[in-house]
């Protein structure tokens, strides 16, 4: 048994879609930031060959779940007998942009390999992950990343110690209709660079820290912001009110999550508090009668240096 296994999620720090495969997949160039923000995992073994995903997630059938669906697909490849009991405590919001699903199968993947003892490399795990979604291999390898082709062609990455204000809208955001939308930007010039790792380099490429307000100062943009914040007007209303609060603010992923970069927790967390004192002004409903809400969360991460599970598996 193994029980309490951390799933973290990541943010984008910038995504740009810089092309498109003849099969339809977009070929994008990002940086994977891992984030303390995390989803709990128990595992016990079974006996007899099942899989069972004990938690009920809602609008993700049993046999569709891709901690199911990678469970038996390293069944398969080994030939493994042996089943899983798998209790999943979301704590990463669906729907949001930071890998939530993604990072549970990865985090199976590798609970399982040891488990079972299956002793797969991490190389075989990643092309396991792969099959099933794009960022699944991220968390295998489990280091921050830069990250191109479908988000498989990893180049790890020293990044500075940053903490982030994460904000969650009301609304979801589905992946696929984004990718889809024809307003999408497909053909962003691609970063060119011969070393895209260490904190020096990485602070020059960025710009480093705003000194007056804590806030990092990205670079690059997300290709998909400009499509969701047309289609989804609650994360359009999130965004405006955070940039009016003077927040540099981005969306992760395909959102509708949206995060902004300090140069430390007691940065980020004096942030937070001056929003929920102004959400309490804004959106109280005894001081301003039928105004609505549009932010579901708000919380403070720190940024990661590897996956916590990172040493569970030989490279």
């Amino acid at each position: 048994m193994l029980y309490d296994l951390p799933a973290p999620a990541k943010l984008n720090l910038f995504l740009h879609v810089v092309g498109r495969r003849a099969d339809g997949y977009h070929l994008l160039q990002t940086v994977f930031r891992l984030i303390d923000l995390a989803d709990r995992i128990d595992i016990d073994l079974r006996t007899d060959g099942k899989i069972v995903r004990e938690t009920d997630m809602v609008g993700v059938p049993h046999d569709q779940d891709l901690v199911v669906r990678v469970a038996r697909a390293l069944q398969a490849h080994t030939g493994i007998t042996q089943g899983a009991q798998i209790n999943v405590q979301k704590n990463i919001p669906a729907g949001g942009g930071l890998g939530g699903g993604s990072s549970d199968a990865a985090t199976v993947l590798l609970a399982l390999n040891r488990l079972w003892n299956t002793r797969l490399n991490r190389e075989t795990l990643m092309r396991l992950g792969l099959a099933l979604g794009a960022d699944v291999p991220v968390f295998i390898a489990g280091q921050n990343a830069f990250a191109q082709g479908i988000g498989e062609q990893l180049t790890p990455l020293l990044l500075p110690q940053r903490a982030y204000l994460l904000v969650q809208p009301a609304q979801s955001v589905p992946t696929l209709a984004v990718f889809g939308d024809p307003d999408l930007t497909r053909d962003t010039d691609p970063v060119k660079m011969t070393d895209f790792s260490g904190i020096k380099l990485f602070d020059e490429f960025y710009g480093g820290i705003d000194q007056k307000s804590g806030s990092s100062q990205s670079f690059g943009r997300n290709d998909l912001q400009p499509v969701v914040l047309k289609r989804y007007p609650v994360v359009q209303q999130t965004f405006s009110w955070l940039k009016q609060a003077d927040l540099d603010v981005r969306m992760t992923g395909s959102g509708a999550c949206l995060f902004a970069g300090f140069a430390n927790v007691q940065q980020a967390t004096a942030a937070h508090q001056k929003l929920l004192a102004k959400t309490r002004t804004d959106f109280s409903s005894a001081a301003v009668a039928g105004v609505f809400n549009p932010i579901q969360s708000m919380s403070v991460c720190e940024g990661l240096s590897e996956h916590p599970l990172r040493h569970w598996v030989d490279s």
